[in-house]
C-alpha cells in the first residue's frame, strides 16, 4: 500500500470514527446545547497530516451529518463546519510550525481559544435564524449559556486529544497506515502535560454537573 492510499484509508477512518461519537456520543451541557466529541478525531486528524486534514475531515463528517442526524439544516452544516474547524486547524496549524509535545499543547490550547472566540460570534450572527428567537433573545444567553458551553466543549477537546492522541498514533502505526517517526521525532510522555490533561476534564465534568444544578 502505497503513501497516498495509506493516507486516504486513514482519513476515511478517522471520518468513520467522527460521525459515529457524534451519532451516539452526544451529551446535554446547557439548555439545548449538547456536546459531541467528533472535534477530537477531527483535531487528532489535523496534527498527524496538517490543518487541511481537519478540514477535509470536519466538511464529510458534517456532510453525512446534514443528510442523516442534523436537526437544523444547512445552518447547523455551516456552524459544525466553523466551530470543527476552528479548533482543530489552529491546533493543527501551530502543531505543523513547532512539532514538539509544547506546539501540540500550544496549538490545542490556542484551538480552545479560537473557538471560543469565533463561536461566540457567530452564535450571535446565525443563532436567532435557527432557534426562532429574537437577537436580543440570544444575547442574553451568550454569556450564561454560550459562553460557559463553549468553554466546557473546548476544554474537553482539547484535554481529550492530548490524551488520545499518542495511543490512536501508535496503533495506526502498528497499522502501518501512518509511518514510523524517526528517532529524532519520538517524543517522550510527558506525565505533567497527562496530569494537566486529565485535570481540565474533571473540571469541565464538574462545571458541567454544577450548570445542571446536580452539584
Amino acid at each position: 500500500m502505497n503513501t497516498k492510499t495509506r493516507k486516504i484509508t486513514t482519513i476515511g477512518m478517522l471520518c468513520a470514527l467522527a460521525y459515529v461519537m457524534v451519532a451516539i456520543g452526544r451529551i446535554p451541557i446547557v439548555l439545548f446545547l449538547k456536546y459531541d466529541p467528533k472535534d477530537i478525531i477531527i483535531a487528532i486528524g489535523g496534527l498527524i497530516f496538517g490543518p487541511l486534514t481537519s478540514f477535509v475531515v470536519a466538511l464529510i463528517v458534517s456532510l453525512i451529518e446534514l443528510f442523516t442526524i442534523s436537526d437544523n439544516g444547512i445552518i447547523g452544516f455551516a456552524m459544525n463546519i466553523i466551530s470543527s474547524c476552528s479548533f482543530a486547524c489552529m491546533a493543527a496549524f501551530v502543531y505543523k510550525k513547532r512539532k514538539k509535545l509544547s506546539g501540540a499543547i500550544i496549538g490545542l490550547l490556542c484551538g480552545w481559544a479560537c473557538m471560543v472566540t469565533v463561536m461566540m460570534l457567530w452564535n450571535y450572527l446565525i443563532a436567532p435564524l435557527y432557534m426562532g428567537y429574537p437577537r436580543e433573545a440570544v444575547v442574553k444567553l451568550l454569556l450564561p449559556a454560550f459562553l460557559p458551553f463553549n468553554l466546557i466543549k473546548g476544554g474537553l477537546n482539547a484535554s481529550i486529544t492530548m490524551l488520545l492522541y499518542k495511543p490512536i498514533v501508535t496503533a495506526l502505526r502498528r497499522t502501518h497506515l501512518i509511518e514510523a517517526p524517526s528517532n529524532s521525532e519520538k517524543a517522550r510522555i510527558n506525565i505533567g502535560a497527562i496530569l494537566v490533561a486529565v485535570m481540565v476534564v474533571v473540571t469541565c465534568v464538574l462545571f458541567t454537573l454544577s450548570l445542571k444544578g446536580i452539584i
